[in-house]
């Protein structure tokens, strides 16, 4: 009767392990493969459960370590463990540990282990007190039931708090959490590749990215300065690009992630957002080391109702923020000119474990603040029906995302209060996988995208759409193929695309002179009806011998219709920035106000002019890390 109250005891515990498994879906990456689980009792040998024994579990390659304890009934899990070799060490204050050497984790599967530690039963431990604890066994023992653990009270032992240990282990067949069916997505562009977190607690789960390259134009600049992207910046130099650490916390259906950012991208991102121009408090400067702080709660409705407000990034250009999610380092103008991030409220609603619809109300375009009366509106709906195929549709309006604006009494500005509408579109699809043998060619796919936007209204004298002197549109598309060798170890990417911008509301501002998206720059105006063309491809090579780090070469070829790049001469003043971005630059480095006369630094050595090229060939390489 105690062998079958006991079998009843623990498959009540394992049901109640996978009912209780956590629902909280984080849809700013994209999902990950089912991982595999271990599972077990301790117990003496007098079968009575032991309580309390720290147990640790170790990847045998050394690149994750989990710890949890035994409960009352001596049962001990680890879910969310990435397939492999793992071996287990078992301890309790005052006797010998346990050391299980080896045990394979498969995929979606629990691997059953149990275990006898040489504890004595409290009726005998006060008699062995005084004596030495015997040697510890470890002994597999087949499935067979537990016994009672009413017939014996728990022994007493230090505990780990409940928001420290390993998440529960989840069902073995989980038709409920988002994308727990879809299976591994880690080859999509803008997706992290890692299976499953080194290291997970029920209330925490970290997150660091380091991002270090080397980078070389062609034109060889000589103030180093690369111009028109949001990924490559210095030539000639070795530059730290990004330092995050932070993660997600989750507790209670609460929900809170963060991720700091230090590196060029501190200064590069906050660089290219004027709604810091319209009042006070320096938002660059209070938001520049963030690169993600939101919070919110879950509901448990559907398959998942996510509620956050904050900072969260942008999933427009398909591309991710963070260059180790990403097929290549310089994405193309679609995604390169399309916002990272977006300030204010999103909703995520999964109404089947394949489909996200999420809606945004948010502050603007990539803005800290909000320029003029309308805060803008957006949303996805990203639905993934398979491990092989993801479509993703993102589309903007109702914002007025122009700095420009006119004064109380003064004359009326036709760019002010102008709304923007924007549609992006992406498909992305394996079409090759061997998963049977990859030591050639191991897995191909490819990545479509399409944008079109435009800003209009403002009056008499506003924008167009369509036509006119003050049209001021967006069209654009990228397209990649990737392919994988040798079970993925390498990687190599071609692809490229092309934006046609008049009116060059997204054409990303040159930093002539230190100048800014607030600041605008005489040399390089972006008003109505001005022209810019661009295309772009790119060659990408990557070797990936863990999947928490990145070893990357590329070359990536530019073209604009317009004087554009940064050529030999740089787009820096003789003697450096002269802290008037938004003026003409005499030789001598004194401001020469908004327009030239035949008169402008007459006395000062000539105006000086930057040194813009319509071609930029770029050379590059780099580590990424992402634990």
């Amino acid at each position: 009767m105690k062998t079958q109250s006991g079998l009843k005891k623990f498959l009540l515990c394992v049901a109640a392990i996978g009912l209780t498994a956590r629902v909280y879906a984080d849809a700013t990456s994209a999902p990950v493969h089912a991982p595999g689980a271990i599972v077990g009792i301790v117990r003496n040998p007098d079968k009575i459960p032991v309580s309390g024994a720290t147990v640790t579990a170790l990847r045998a390659d050394g690149g994750a370590i989990r710890a949890t304890l035994s409960g009352s009934d001596g049962v001990y899990s680890f879910a969310d463990l990435p397939p492999g070799t793992w071996s287990l060490t078992l301890q309790l204050d005052g006797y010998p540990e346990v050391q299980v050497p080896a045990l394979q984790v498969v995929t979606s599967k629990a691997t059953r282990y149990d275990v006898v530690m040489s504890v004595p039963s409290l009726a005998a431990s006060s008699k062995l007190a005084a004596q030495p604890a015997p040697a510890a066994t470890a002994i597999a023992a087949p499935p067979a039931t537990p016994a009672a653990a009413a017939a014996s009270a728990p022994l007493a032992a230090a505990t780990v708090p409940e928001a420290l240990q390993a998440p529960d282990a989840g069902p073995e067949v989980d038709t409920k959490t988002p994308w727990a069916q879809v299976g591994y997505v880690g080859w999509m562009n803008g997706t992290s590749r890692e299976k499953a977190p080194i290291f997970d607690t029920k209330f925490f789960t970290p997150e660091i990215r380091l991002d270090v390259n080397y980078l070389q134009s062609l034109n060889h600049p000589i103030d180093h300065t690369i111009v028109g992207s949001t990924e490559e910046f210095r030539s000639g130099e070795f530059q730290i690009e990004q330092v995050s650490f932070g993660g997600d916390f989750h507790w209670d259906n609460v929900r809170a992630r963060f991720l700091s950012m230090m590196g060029l991208f501190a200064t590069t991102t906050p660089r290219n957002d004027a709604s810091a121009g319209v009042g006070q408090w320096d938002l660059p400067d209070a938001y520049r080391y963030l690169s993600e702080a939101n919070a919110g709660y879950h509901f448990d409705v559907a398959h998942g109702l996510n509620v956050d407000a904050g900072i969260f990034v942008s999933y427009i250009g398909l591309f991710s923020y963070y260059n180790y999610d990403n097929w290549t380092y310089q994405p193309s103008y679609v995604s390169s000119n399309t916002p990272w991030f977006f300030n204010g409220l999103r909703i995520q609603y999964f109404p089947t474990n394949t489909l996200k619809i999420e809606p945004w109300i948010i502050n603007g375009w990539q803005s800290y603040g909000r320029y003029n009366k309308n805060l803008g509106f957006g949303g996805q709906i990203l639905w993934q029906p398979t491990e092989n195929v993801k479509w993703v549709f993102n589309n903007y309006g109702v914002g007025e995302d122009n700095l420009a604006y006119s004064m109380p009494g003064g004359p009326p500005n036709p760019i002010r209060n102008a709304n923007r509408v924007h549609t992006d579109d992406s498909v992305e699809y394996k079409w090759y996988d061997n998963k049977m043998n990859g030591k050639g060619l191991s897995k191909a796919a490819f990545s479509i995208t399409f944008d079109a936007g435009c800003e209009y209204g403002g009056g008499v004298g506003g924008l167009s759409c369509t036509g006119g002197p003050n049209k001021t549109a967006f069209l654009g598309w990228m397209m990649y193929n990737r392919f994988w060798f040798d079970n993925d170890l390498y990687a190599i990417t071609l692809g490229g695309g092309s934006m046609s911008n008049p009116g060059r509301y997204l054409t990303l501002l040159p930093p002539i002179n230190g100048a800014t998206a607030v600041t605008g720059s005489p040399y390089f105006t972006e008003n109505p009806g001005q022209p810019a063309f661009q295309w772009d491809a790119t060659l990408n090579f990557q070797y990936m011998p863990k999947q928490w780090i990145t070893w990357w070469a590329e070359a990536g070829f530019r073209h604009s219709n317009i004087p554009y790049f940064s050529g030999q001469g740089g787009v820096t003043p003789p003697f450096g920035n002269n802290g008037s971005p938004a003026q003409y630059v005499c030789n001598d480095g004194t401001p020469a106000g908004t327009s030239l006369t035949s008169k402008s630094c007459a006395n000062d050595g000539g105006v000086w002019y930057p040194d813009l090229r319509t071609r930029q060939t770029v050379v590059s390489g780099g580590v990424l890390v992402k634990f």
